[in-house]
């Protein structure tokens, strides 16, 4: 996410990291929306929602931390095993890796969080524990008039909670908001054999926007098995079940930049 005069947000650190930064410092490979002007040092915030592994694989490879002068602050789950900084670091090290955090050139901070409000440059963040498989959070970010969640991994079947139940911390993370980021992995027939994925369908998280009065929702975390006309499908599903209540629905694809606006909120 980003905002002029805010230092950006981004969510989660998957492999989609690499390129994001790849566009910051203008690598050929980032193609022809690459900056090719040269950039300073970064300066920015990862909200983590859990760790793991497809949420996490991009950090070593973000090209901004090549330059000493970066910073990256990482707000992620406590953790019962201990600080998120050694816990981490207990994944990204050798054999695993070659090496580890600290020894990235840029400097990366870890910041243990749960039912949490915190301030980053100005921006207000709320995170809230969500139900999936491992202690896994949501977030709620609002800058400038604006309010995104992003409840990347939400699993239902993960509690025994009423099929449609939506938890208070998950409407408090919604609540009102201008678009919400929401795990639809499965299909109904598909959530039948794998409610304890940790996944929902697209059917729930309609569900969840339209009880928490968010104004649009964004269809991610697609299914690995799924091709694009899978999607597609669950996406023309989902906007019929959306526009009954009011909610513009669409579906995360690869590169996709969405812009918001306060006067696009209610």
């Amino acid at each position: 996410m980003e905002v002029d005069g805010h230092t950006p947000v981004i969510f989660d650190m998957g492999t989609g990291l690499r390129p994001y930064g790849e566009q910051i410092v203008g690598f050929p490979t980032s193609g022809p929306e690459g900056r090719t002007a040269p950039f300073g040092a970064f300066h920015g915030t990862a909200l983590l929602t859990h760790l793991h592994w497809d949420h996490i694989q991009g950090l070593p490879f973000f090209a901004p931390l090549g330059n000493a002068d970066a910073t990256l602050d990482v707000f992620g789950p406590r953790q019962e095993e201990g600080p998120l900084a050694d816990v981490f670091a207990g994944v990204m090290r050798p054999p695993y890796f070659p090496i580890c955090p600290d020894e990235l050139t840029g400097k990366v901070s870890f910041h243990d969080a749960g039912n949490d409000d915190f301030a980053i440059n100005g921006t207000k963040v709320r995170s809230r524990w969500v139900r999936h498989t491992s202690p896994t959070l949501g977030f709620r970010v609002e800058v400038e008039g604006v309010s995104i969640a992003y409840l990347s991994d939400h699993g239902p079947g993960c509690s025994d909670d009423p099929p449609n139940f939506v938890p208070q911390d998950v409407l408090e993370l919604c609540d009102g908001a201008d678009l919400v980021i929401h795990d639809s992995q499965h299909t109904n027939e598909e959530y039948e054999d794998k409610w304890f994925y940790g996944h929902c369908t697209a059917d729930y998280a309609v569900h969840v926007a339209r009880e928490a009065g968010a104004s649009r929702l964004m269809l991610f975390h697609h299914c690995p098995t799924h091709c694009d006309d899978d999607v597609d499908l669950m996406l023309i599903h989902a906007q019929e079940l959306g526009s009954a209540g009011g909610v513009d629905v669409m579906a995360a694809t690869e590169g996709l930049s969405v812009e918001l606006h306060h006067a696009l909120a209610r």
